[in-house]
């Protein structure tokens, strides 16, 4: 299990890259471009890292102080499907401070978040409307500078202890249930936040956030603190929580802003509960993931024991996500870097594990299935990549030829990739969580030691807007 960020220290942004040396367009490489793979290649003395800007519609970081292990992108009322940029997102987060009283909840909106579509074959020296490149570049580099990038506006909840993990109701975007480090679970309020965020354009701004104490709605302490949580998709305010002493307890809505927690848990895991996901089609259904290497099903109306439970992963079982749009598909993450899909009807038959990866080598920290795609998902690793596949996806050798002749030998991808790799993103720092973004198609949020990354890839065939709209 990876859990904590090491070295609690302030997030300072970094300038990500240059224009200068070989990078820039002026200069053609004396080498076609490669993609770099930590823990393969090795970087020489005097060579440095280079995003490229074109593998992305948009890509922005910023960040709120203190690093923060987990947030969640807040549901909002701006528009079911939103496809034109700039974009608006509102978040949730729980900090990671060195002083437990240094401690809060973030209640944040980034506004103006730019992007352009662009091409999936790159264009190269000589081309038509190779100039076109200069200027995508120059807007990249001006989004980075802040001059016009995101705007962030932020507001802040005291909060005692790091937050270890916080979840937002979808049906009630307001009330949120953050996990921290004193092993309480508590419920909060956080709409009079939000929506002075939705009625300000300017207060609030990064830098000068204001500060605020409020008292939970509810709270409960368990025996030891915990990382698992999730609600009920299904029941509004239905919600599971799960500590480190192996225990699960069910919460259950008495009104709006009051809830009954059942003292006797449900057992069944032999070591600590490190997530816990809901099944999107029933609601008495949960699964569960543990250090000792298994997942459970439970039934809440079948008693305190698992109603299925398996052997996952020769490591401890650091996440899980089951998909909304398929609900037989369970996605499990491993602290030995490996991934596995389950397919749970064939759990009867015994072997349910429909696709297995290993290409991560680090633990992974965070696995989610897109909500607009049922075959893609993402995931974040402790080797600082966060990675998104396409289960849909085969090797294809004639395609293959075709987009190598296209791009002309510009591009030398790693022959020992999985075809079902779409995207590698990287240059964040202990990576540790990531949420889709329900309402904008093909965004990705992470959080790591460094701040906050937003992330569009190019390759995400959504719904995005053309270069004209």
């Amino acid at each position: 299990m990876t859990r904590g960020i090491k070295h609690r220290m302030k997030a300072k942004r970094k300038n990500k890259g240059s224009k200068k040396g070989e990078g820039s367009s002026s200069v053609p490489p004396q080498h076609p471009v490669k993609v770099w793979q930590p823990g393969v290649d090795k970087l020489e003395e005097g060579e440095e890292l280079q995003c490229d800007p074109s593998a992305y519609n948009s890509l922005h970081a910023f960040h709120i102080g203190w690093p923060c292990l987990s947030f969640d992108i807040v549901r909002d009322t701006l528009g079911l499907v939103r496809t034109e940029f700039p974009h608006t997102v509102y978040f949730m987060a729980g900090t990671q401070a060195e002083k437990a009283s240094w401690n809060s909840i973030g209640i944040f909106k980034v506004s103006n978040i730019t992007g352009k579509r662009r091409e999936l074959v790159p264009k190269h020296e000589g081309d038509e409307d190779g100039e076109d490149s200069d200027s995508e570049d120059d807007t990249d580099d001006e989004d980075e500078n802040g001059a016009q990038g995101p705007t962030l506006q932020l507001r802040k909840v005291t909060h005692e202890g790091c937050v270890n993990r916080i979840r937002s109701m979808s049906q009630n975007p307001h009330i949120c249930a953050a996990w921290a480090d004193t092993g309480y679970v508590q419920v909060w309020d956080l709409s009079s936040h939000l929506n002075a965020l939705a009625e300000s354009e300017t207060e609030g701004i990064q830098g000068a956030a204001a500060v605020f104490t409020q008292d939970p709605l509810s709270k409960y302490k368990h025996k030891d603190e915990g990382y698992a949580i999730d609600w009920n998709p299904l029941v509004p305010g239905r919600l599971v929580s799960g500590d480190c002493k192996n225990c699960i307890y069910l919460w259950e809505p008495t009104s709006a802003a009051t809830w009954n927690v059942d003292n006797t848990p449900f057992v069944g895991h032999t070591a600590s509960v490190e997530d816990l996901q809901w099944s999107p089609a029933e609601p008495d259904v949960f699964a569960s993931c543990s250090v000792d290497g298994s997942i459970a099903i439970w039934d809440t109306r079948r008693g305190k024991s698992p109603a299925a439970s398996f052997k996952a992963h020769n490591a401890d079982v650091n996440v899980i996500s089951w998909n909304r749009l398929a609900s037989i598909m369970l996605a499990s993450g491993s602290d030995d870097g490996t991934i596995s899909i389950r397919d749970l009807r064939l759990l009867k038959e015994g072997d349910s594990v429909v696709a297995h990866f290993e290409y991560h080598k680090h633990p992974i920290t965070s696995i989610e299935w897109s909500p607009h795609e049922a075959s893609s998902l993402a995931v974040s690793s402790s080797d600082n990549q966060l990675t998104i596949w396409d289960l849909s996806l085969e090797k294809d050798e004639e395609e293959e030829a075709e987009f190598k002749a296209q791009t002309k030998e510009l591009v030398n991808a790693p022959e020992d990739l999985p075809p079902q790799l779409l995207f590698i993103h990287q240059g964040q720092k202990v990576l540790k969580e990531l949420h889709w973004h329900a309402q904008i198609p093909g965004m990705i949020v992470s959080t790591a030691a460094d701040g906050f990354n937003i992330l569009m890839p190019s390759n995400i065939q959504s719904t995005l807007p053309s270069d004209g709209a």
